[in-house]
């Protein structure tokens, strides 16, 4: 039944972005189909999740922090979607046990290595739970940029704007040679400054396409 309610919550979100925000998926084909991966995307807008989540063509569960829908019901509602609550102030060895269980069984999870939304729209820092993640599953990681969110709804606004909005992915990011090399938390540090980095390249790419140049995602 939850899997009805998601793929109908994935076109109404789908179709609102088109709507609304001349919205455009770029290098989806770099997500795989099959198979356990890990999402990082950055992180500027309560519209992260829905207009990342419209933009892939698979299910996916999403790691955020746990005070993200305090009222009981809708909490209820999105953990049965496949939000994961996490707390913050420490490594939360229960809910990234429960994305490393879901990877292992072949699924998609999303995170926001910075752990918090940029309340300026610029990438921050990466934490150390996305190479806990990696080590623990050895999976592939995709990195994902979003344009235009953090323009519609920024942090502390009450009402969106109509910008444009740009899902970019990049090719996936295999660490199976550096955990041979690196382990505990040099790895964990490795992994997370070389997605961010990514990350960051992913968004050199959408201001060139801003500025009229094609679009090239490698």
């Amino acid at each position: 039944m939850s899997g009805v309610v998601y793929a109908l919550l994935w076109i109404f979100f789908r179709t609102l972005a088109w709507l609304l925000f001349r919205y455009r998926v770029v290098g989806v084909e770099n997500v795989p189909r099959e198979g356990g991966i890990l999402i990082a995307a950055n992180h500027a807008s309560y519209l992260d999740i829905p207009m990342l989540g419209c933009s892939l063509p698979r299910r996916t569960a999403y790691l955020g922090r746990q005070d993200l829908f305090p009222i009981p019901g809708l909490r209820w509602l999105c953990e049965w979607l496949g939000w994961i609550p996490i707390r913050m102030s420490r490594l939360d060895r229960e809910g990234f046990g429960k994305a490393i269980g879901l990877i292992k069984q072949g699924k998609a999870v999303v995170i926001y290595p910075e752990g918090t939304r940029s309340l300026t729209g610029e990438l921050g820092s990466g934490r150390p739970g996305l190479g806990v993640i990696v080590a623990e599953t050895g999976c592939p990681v995709v990195p994902a940029y979003l344009k235009g969110t953090y323009d519609v709804l920024p942090p502390g606004a009450k009402w969106i704007r109509l910008r444009p909005i740009t899902v970019i992915y990049g090719k996936p990011l295999d660490f199976t040679a550096d955990a041979k090399r690196a382990m505990g938390k040099e790895f964990y540090k490795h992994v997370s400054r070389t997605v961010m980095a990514r990350i960051a390249e992913l968004g050199q790419v959408a201001q060139r396409a801003e500025a009229s140049e094609p679009m090239e995602v490698q």
